[in-house]
């Protein structure tokens, strides 16, 4: 015959297991939701943001477009993109920076290796019209939003 005692010390641990058991599964549904939600809503923001960095770019990279006649070709040069350069009171990086394209890029075009697209002779003929000021204003913008991310 058992021991009384020890099936009902094996009641009893049955019991409060079953109870613990009821009571912790609603907060694991819950905690496991939470999970869920958090985890939908990182993938999300990781959208956003990525969206959101590629509108910056474009946004900063558009440079208000030079009045060009229909056919008519804009010319690149060299000596021009120098000037202009020298001009605006900037290094190759800075002026880089404004046309959205790295430093050695402007370093070869001004030496005459290589020759800009014809997306990038566009964003030059729009800066032609830029001056100083607004040249360094547009540098500081760029400095911040580089500094932002």
């Amino acid at each position: 015959m058992p021991n009384i005692m020890a099936v009902l010390k094996q009641e009893i641990v049955r019991l409060a297991r079953k109870e613990a058991r009821s009571q912790t599964q609603v907060l694991k549904k819950m905690s496991a939701q939470y999970r869920r939600d958090i985890a939908a809503l990182k993938r999300q923001l990781g959208k956003v943001q990525g969206q959101t960095a590629v509108l910056e770019k474009s946004v900063l990279k558009k440079l208000p477009p030079t009045p060009v006649a229909e056919g008519q070709q804009i010319r690149f040069t060299a000596k021009g993109l120098r000037a202009q350069r020298k001009r605006l009171d900037l290094s190759a990086a800075d002026y880089a920076k404004l046309l959205g394209v790295s430093g050695l890029s402007v370093y070869k075009w001004e030496s005459g290796s290589t020759r800009p697209r014809q997306a990038q002779v566009a964003a030059l003929a729009a800066l032609r019209g830029m001056t100083k000021k607004e040249a360094a204003a547009r540098l500081a913008v760029l400095g911040e939003k580089a500094a932002k991310k």
